[in-house]
């Protein structure tokens, strides 16, 4: 049931256009339209008859809410129009209701892996708010071994381009091997991996999400997606992590724990 008169944001968004805040810089952008009249203003609002666009292109409120995972390939952007591109990860998805879709966050178009997609924005607002701390994990190969006191100031926060520290959450070596390493995150800075790693001195060859939260890649294919389960939606809205991980650190705490 929808409660009108409704803020233009959140109508947008329950249309499935874009989360609330990335609406909000649509109505910045003066690319909506109430009744045929351009809507700047953030606190308007739109009764249950009037007609929205976006571009101008008429939306409407979707009743079908979707949660869906997609193994995002190299070369693909997350955004759902640039003129410049030619390859959209949401392309991928081959179901009627796409168009109604925008993505949780993002992967930039040289990263490949775990993508989420949804017309839910109250979730995607959720999913991407820094406070919520949804962990992200990747596996990252470098162009060299990397140094572990690297790492630490990586682990510690890295002044680079913002007066808020670049900072990776944990890190953990791929088995023999010191170019491989796993590296988790929680906020999720645009192109913060790449950035942490440049800065201190690295090339990054290749960097592949396997994880949001309680969601995994697992053996998914390159371009493949799927719905996400009941259980998997809750435990991200309660901001569980996944099995593997939850017994991983179970695991790391009883080793420390017989050390002392």
């Amino acid at each position: 049931m929808n409660d009108f008169p409704m803020r233009l944001q959140a109508y947008i968004s329950k249309c499935g256009v874009a989360s609330r805040r990335a609406a909000e810089e649509l109505i910045k952008a003066g690319r909506v339209m109430v009744n045929n009249k351009k809507v700047t203003e953030m606190g308007f609002k739109v009764n249950e008859n009037d007609i929205v666009q976006v571009d101008t292109e008429t939306i409407e409120i979707s009743e079908k809410l979707y949660y869906i995972a997609l193994n995002k390939p190299k070369g693909y952007v997350c955004s759902n129009y640039d003129p410049k591109e030619d390859r959209f990860a949401r392309d991928l998805i081959n179901m009627k209701d796409k168009d109604l879709l925008f993505n949780v966050g993002r992967l930039d178009k040289e990263s490949s892996g775990l993508l989420l997609f949804t017309n839910d924005g109250k979730f995607a607002n959720s999913m991407m708010h820094p406070r919520y701390e949804v962990e992200k994990e990747y596996i990252v190969k470098l162009d060299r071994n990397i140094e572990i006191e690297d790492l630490n100031k990586a682990l510690d926060g890295l002044y680079i381009d913002m007066p808020k520290p670049y900072r990776i959450k944990r890190y953990d070596f791929i088995p023999r091997t010191k170019q491989f390493i796993r590296v988790t995150l929680t906020e999720g800075k645009n192109r913060e991996i790449r950035k942490i790693f440049s800065f201190l001195g690295y090339d990054v060859k290749s960097l592949v999400r396997i994880r949001i939260g309680c969601v995994e890649l697992d053996d998914m294919e390159v371009g493949e997606w799927r719905n996400l389960k009941k259980e998997e939606i809750d435990g991200l809205l309660k901001g569980k992590q996944s099995l593997k991980q939850n017994l991983k650190e179970k695991k790391v705490r009883r080793k420390d724990g017989n050390r002392n």
